[in-house]
């Protein structure tokens, strides 16, 4: 099996929203697909998130627009996965500017973390080690490109396909990830690079 992993560009943007088109994920109901519109740069605290129309409608301009960053899979030609992977502080304004996730620690300013968000993988394709080489990839960019950690938000424990779209802990911990805080059922993860 032959996998390539390429950087999302604007000229993707189609092949991007139609890997969403065609790939289940959420218990594979449509009206669900979520097209990682959440985390791209923009403040969607203001936008109408309710139907994957609409979705589908604002990715596909934020990858034009450079908004929504991250990596692709490839296995022939075909997009077979996706990691989000954008600069934490670009991702809490789309949050607008509060955390999600709970009450984390606050970054020193000047300290440059890139974010991993979130997996989709096609179903066919899952279990084949293609989350771990988006990771990668994500965290070689990272060095490159003058970013201090790259940061994730796993579950402490697999629920399911459905719960663990944010990647489960173990692909962190081999990717040399060490947990720095805690709290309920999440955990934050970074990678000092």
């Amino acid at each position: 099996m032959n996998i390539e992993i390429k950087k999302l560009t604007p000229k993707m943007a189609e092949d991007y929203v139609h890997f969403f088109d065609m790939t289940p994920h959420d218990d594979a109901v449509d009206e669900h697909k979520c097209y990682c519109v959440m985390w791209s740069a923009d403040d969607c605290a203001g936008q109408d998130l309710s139907s994957a129309e609409t979705r589908r409608v604002i990715a596909l301009q934020n990858v034009k627009d450079g908004k929504i960053q991250g990596y692709l899979a490839y296995c022939n030609d075909k997009i077979v996965g996706w990691c989000n992977a954008n600069t934490k502080m670009e991702c809490l304004k789309c949050q607008g500017g509060v955390w999600y996730m709970g009450d984390v620690p606050k970054e020193d300013p000047g300290v440059k973390v890139k974010s991993v968000f979130c997996f989709v993988i096609a179903p066919e394709m899952r279990r084949k080690g293609i989350s771990k080489l988006l990771l990668e990839q994500a965290c070689k960019d990272a060095a490159l490109d003058g970013f201090d950690y790259v940061e994730s938000y796993p579950n402490k424990e697999f629920n399911s396909e459905r719960f663990d779209y944010m990647g489960p802990v173990k692909i962190f911990e081999e990717c040399g990830f060490i947990k720095t805080f805690e709290w309920d059922t999440k955990v934050i993860m970074r990678k000092e690079l």
